[in-house]
Order: structure tokens, then sequence, then C-alpha cells
């Protein structure tokens, strides 16, 4: 009887909606970015595929230091906190690219840029996490993914739109007004906050929990900085006129998969979920690479996101399974950290790649990086099998 009940608890209700919605808006916000900053680099800032990279991964550099701290602080006072304070520095930062006058200027932007990434996302995905029943849990953060995903792939079709339209700085500060429309939707948000516990805030550094699927969401997330980054100046060499349908069509393939299998890390498991979804990120990066024209590009990056789709709840599931509510957010914070150290690293060290050896090797090199995540996975899970049965 109490496993029948649980099924039918709720899991979309009004407050689940709310935080959905503010995270759309958000990431609106971001896809709009996407694919104009590094034509902004290349071209009204005189940099190269080198300076593509660093300005795509300074945006990191702040939000992994910070985001543990925004999981503390979320277990303290409230998630709502987080998602207001990060939408709204978001939203400062955007519209500042106005002012931007030299490479300095928008890496300095884009890492105050990355502050309001690390508060705004810990704080609503664990508002997620606490809304959603238990046993639906990877069902919620699929659903939830939406979200972000139609952000990601609806941003880039306006923000490169509006470019060929107006101007550079119109984009920024549309993008700018849209996380200000977050900060509003956001208003309306619970204040979720875990009961007093005594382990709370113990965890000053990165939660144990988050360690093993945070360094293979890294490895596998390396692949997607390479694709946001250099995605853009890749179709344009290959004769495309933009990339922003390229964008839309790997956010349309990731927002099928998680609306019609959203239910596929909670029946398949965790750990069965996150092995595939390894394999086709890889396999979807090496067709990428070999990509030499319009169609081969829009099935590779399908195949791609295919792979992208299940592994973010497949390895977040398997991060909070569990941890007690006390420390969701810091297990959420520590773990969303990995995303930053890929986004962090990712595109500055691709770029170096792209510099030496061409646009094609940084899918190829983001592709071996994704297999070495699922061989560190697998010896992972071996090994603790192993000790289980001992």
């Amino acid at each position: 009887m109490q496993r029948a009940s649980t099924h039918r608890e709720t899991l979309v209700t009004p407050a689940f909606l709310v935080v959905t919605f503010a995270c759309l808006a958000y990431f609106i916000s971001i896809g709009m970015i996407l694919p104009v900053l590094p034509r902004f680099v290349t071209g009204p800032m005189g940099g190269s595929e080198f300076h593509v990279g660093l300005v795509s991964g300074v945006f990191s550099v702040s939000a992994i230091i910070l985001r543990p701290l925004a999981g503390r602080l979320g277990d303290r006072r409230g998630r709502k906190v987080l998602v207001l304070g990060g939408g709204a520095i978001a939203a400062v930062s955007i519209v500042g690219y106005v002012l931007a006058s030299s490479l300095f200027t928008i890496a300095a932007l884009r890492m105050l840029n990355g502050v309001g990434e690390a508060f705004f996302f810990t704080g609503a995905a664990t508002a997620i996490a606490d809304i959603a029943p238990e046993a639906r849990r990877g069902e919620a953060v699929s659903f939830f993914s939406l979200a972000l995903f139609t952000g990601i792939g609806l941003g880039p079709l306006i923000g490169e739109s509006m470019l060929y339209a107006t101007d550079f700085s119109t984009v920024w500060t549309a993008s700018g007004l849209m996380a200000g429309i977050a900060v509003l939707v956001a208003l309306k948000m619970p204040n979720t906050q875990p009961e007093k516990d005594a382990g709370a805030g113990s965890f000053r550094g990165l939660h144990p929990r988050a360690v093993l699927p945070g360094s293979v969401l890294a490895l596998t997330v390396w692949g997607f900085a390479g694709f946001s980054s250099f995605v853009p100046l890749f179709a344009l060499e290959i004769g495309m006129g933009g990339s922003r349908f390229v964008f839309l069509c790997y956010a349309l393939v990731i927002i099928l998969i998680r609306s019609l299998g959203a239910r596929i890390p909670d029946r398949l498991g965790s750990r069965r979920t996150a092995t595939a979804s390894t394999v086709l990120s890889a396999a979807g990066l090496v067709l990428i690479g070999f990509s030499g024209a319009e169609l081969w590009l829009f099935v590779s990056a399908s195949v791609f996101a295919v792979g992208q789709a299940l592994c973010f709840p497949a390895l977040l599931s398997l991060a909070l399974a569990g941890a007690p509510s006390s420390e969701r957010s810091s297990v959420i914070g520590s773990f969303t950290a990995f995303i930053d150290v890929a986004f962090g690293l990712g595109p500055l060290s691709l770029g170096m790649v792209a510099e030496l050896a061409g646009l094609r090797s940084v899918f190829w090199v983001s592709a071996a990086l994704a297999l070495l995540g699922l061989t560190v996975l697998s010896t992972a899970l071996r090994q603790k099998s192993q000790v289980g049965t001992a």
C-alpha cells in the first residue's frame, strides 16, 4: 500500500512550475550568448580560437570556487536566496558586456557571470530535488532539465537572429533582460529549506558523495564545452551560415529524450543509464569531427545529444542516493562544481587544441575524455561491488 501511495505523489506542482519557468528564462538568456560570443571575440575583439576558449572558460573559474559555498548557503538559508541573487548578478554582468572594449573586460564580466551561474543553478536544482517525491527524483530532474535545454535551444536561435538584424549590444541587453525576467518569476518560488540537522554544514569542501559521479560528469561535459564554444566557428568553416539551428537540433533531441524517457534513470538504474549515455556522447563527438556537410553535422549533433540527454540526471541521481535532506544542497553544489571544472578547463584546453591541430581535433579529443570518464565510472563501481561482496 505504501508503494502505491508513493507512485501517486504529484510531481508537477505550482512550485515545480515556478522554478522550472525561472530556469527556462535564465537559460534562454545564457543560450542567446552561445553562438554570438565566439563571433564577438574573433570579430570586434580581434581574438583567435585560443581567446574564444579563454573567454568561454573564465566563466567557470568563479563558479568552480563558489558552487560548494552556494551549496552550504542553500542548506543554511534556503534555496530561494541563491536563485534570486544568482539571477540578479547574471543579469547585471551580461548587460555589462555592452561596455566591453577589450578581451580583459569581457573576461572579467564573464567571471562575474559565473558567480551568478553558481548561485542560480545550485538553488534551482536543489529546490527541484526538495519538491520532488523521492521515488521520482530522477524523473523530476529530467523534466526540470527540459527547461535548461529548451533555453539552450531557443536562446541561440534568438541571439544569432537578433545579431543579424541588429548588433552585439542589442543581444547583450536582451539577454540581460531575460535573466531579469528569471528573477521576477523566481520571486514566486517557495523557500525550501531542510530541517536543522547535526551533520548540516559539516562539509567545507567537496561533498564526498559528489566526487565520483561529478568526475565522470566533468569528463563527459568537457565535450559539451567544446561543442558550445567551437561549433559556432566549425559551422562557418564547413560552409554554413551560422550555428543556431545546430544548437536548436541539439536541444530538441534532448527535450524529446528527457520528456519521453524521463523515467529511464529510475527504471534502468542510474549506473546503466550513465554508462550508455557516456558511450553515445563519445560516439557523437567522433562523428562531429568527421562532419564535412551540414546534414552530417546535424546527424552527429543528434547522436551527441542523445548521449548528453540522460547523463546529467543519471549521475545526479547517483550522487544524491542516500544523501540526507540537510546535505542535499551541498551535494548538488559540489556535483555541479565539476561542470564548472569542465567549462573552465575545457574551452581553454580545447582552444589550444584548435590552434595546434584544427577545429576537428577539438571533438576527437573531447570524445577520448568522455571514454576516460566511462573507464573511471566502470572501475570505481566494480571496486565498490567487490568490496560489498567481500
